[in-house]
């Protein structure tokens, strides 16, 4: 009796089915670490931008809504940004020692606008700074 030649079939092996799992897993997980990544990032410059915009938003409120006076302080809410506003007359530094006498030779009173916006919950609180310098006149009922 005249065995018949042995034919290799045409399809995958268990191992070779195994192997490209594996390679398809690996990848896959790769791709979800870039998108949580992505995501993540996403996320933090919206907080970010939102947080700029809500300083800005502040900060135009300065001399309306808040007075501006040397000593003033004011804090509120907008949404999830919690605000502080300092105001303090501005002291120039070394650097700046010749706008702070020009300033008062002109009867012009510079401030120093100190602002905070924070957000988030503990342990990840975060806080940006803003600060800015206004110019006002010393004695806002003289003419001059």
């Amino acid at each position: 009796m005249a065995r018949a030649p042995f034919r290799k079939s045409g399809g995958f092996t268990l191992l070779e089915l195994l192997l490209a799992f594996v390679v398809f897993s690996l990848g896959f997980a790769t791709v979800l670490e870039i998108l949580s990544g992505s995501m993540r990032n996403t996320v933090r410059a919206r907080h970010y931008s939102e947080a700029a915009l809500t300083a800005q938003s502040v900060m135009g409120q300065v001399g309306l809504d808040i007075p501006l006076q040397p000593g003033q302080s004011a804090s509120g809410e907008t949404g999830d940004y919690e605000w502080q506003v300092d105001i303090v007359s501005y002291s120039g530094g070394a650097q700046n020692q010749h706008s702070v006498a020009l300033a008062d030779l002109t009867g012009i009173l510079l401030l120093e606008v100190n602002l905070s916006v924070s957000w988030g919950d503990p342990p990840r609180d975060q806080t940006r700074y803003f600060n800015t310098i206004q110019a006002v006149l010393s004695n806002p009922g003289v003419d001059q």
